[in-house]
């Protein structure tokens, strides 16, 4: 099945305490889409400046990311500079030019018009119901938004809500919006705005997801060395939806399985600077640490216990 993507393309610098990078491929469009081609192909929406190293993005088109969606305008493309604490988990940010981004207005090409499932990251929830304006045959719509958008347009965001599956939030953004301190009580609130499911992502401490009345979490993985979080949860989402994509399947077993696919997907992304880890990786890997999270999160009850 289709898998659109619309988001930001930018070129991001970083500095952590285990070393920095200077205009590496960013943004949520990018991280998305790394990690959905591993699991189905991608069309991507976005749009870059002139300054931007275009040929670097051929490495996703060939592994599956069509580009026919990403405008190229001139002027310059959208930079972000950030600086993380030792613990990774706080983060500065120390510039930010939006460049062409602030004038991007998607504009879905025909062909990626009947795509079936819609990832909506975190943009202007008025261009992403804009989006939802163009495509015409999607069965499934997740979007992301952020502190910035829920605070300067939340009536745009919650009419957004009423059109949408799934809501991906982290635990702060779910707290703003709902004004509930307990996430499981602000996934409820949410729900009862129109989406049939939210995804509500803890960073170091994993990912819960609420839909009809259940509730599945999924851990982060254990790694032994995280280099930089930037993109974690674009990559989460992207390893979700790529997974939704493939099967068709929007079961709950099947739900829950794309949650771990996406958290594999967040794990493979800290372990490099900007999408540096993609590059490393196929199949293979991620089936690998897959079943790796099987093994990770399965127990057996024991004789005796079955009361």
């Amino acid at each position: 099945m289709s898998l659109l993507v619309v988001g930001s393309i930018a070129l991001d610098s970083v500095e952590t305490p285990f070393g920095s990078t200077a205009d590496a491929l960013g943004g949520s469009a990018v991280f998305f889409s790394c990690a959905a081609c591993l699991l189905q192909p991608v069309q991507m929406v976005g749009v870059v400046g002139q300054d931007y190293p275009f040929d670097a993005l051929q490495r996703l088109a060939e592994r599956g990311v069509d580009l026919t969606g990403v405008e190229r305008r001139p002027g310059e493309s959208f930079r972000w500079k950030g600086k993380y604490s030792y613990d990774l988990q706080n983060r500065e940010t120390l510039d930010t030019r939006l460049g062409v981004f602030a004038e991007f207005v998607p504009r879905i090409p025909e062909a990626f018009r009947e795509a079936r499932y819609v990832f909506l990251g975190n943009i202007d929830p008025e261009l992403q119901l804009g989006v939802l304006d163009q495509v015409r045959q999607a069965s499934f719509v997740a979007c992301d938004t952020m502190n910035y958008w829920i605070n300067g347009k939340r009536d745009v965001l919650l009419e957004l809500l009423r059109h949408i599956d799934l809501l991906m939030v982290n635990d702060a953004e779910a707290r703003e919006l709902s004004g509930d301190w307990n996430v499981y009580r602000a996934a409820r609130w949410i729900l009862e705005r129109g989406p049939r499911m939210v995804v509500i992502k803890q960073g170091v401490y994993g990912a819960v997801l609420v839909n009809d009345g259940r509730v599945f979490y999924v851990p982060a993985f254990p790694l032994e060395e995280v280099f930089d979080p930037t993109g974690a949860g674009d990559a989460f989402a992207g390893g979700f939806m790529g997974h939704l994509a493939r099967t068709d399947d929007q079961s709950p077993a099947n739900l829950r399985r794309a949650m771990v696919y996406g958290a594999a997907m967040g794990s493979f992304a800290v372990e490099r600077f900007s999408t540096q880890r993609f590059d490393e990786i196929g199949a293979a890997e991620v089936t690998a640490r897959v079943r790796e999270f099987g093994d990770l999160v399965q127990f057996d009850i024991g004789p005796g216990h079955e009361r």
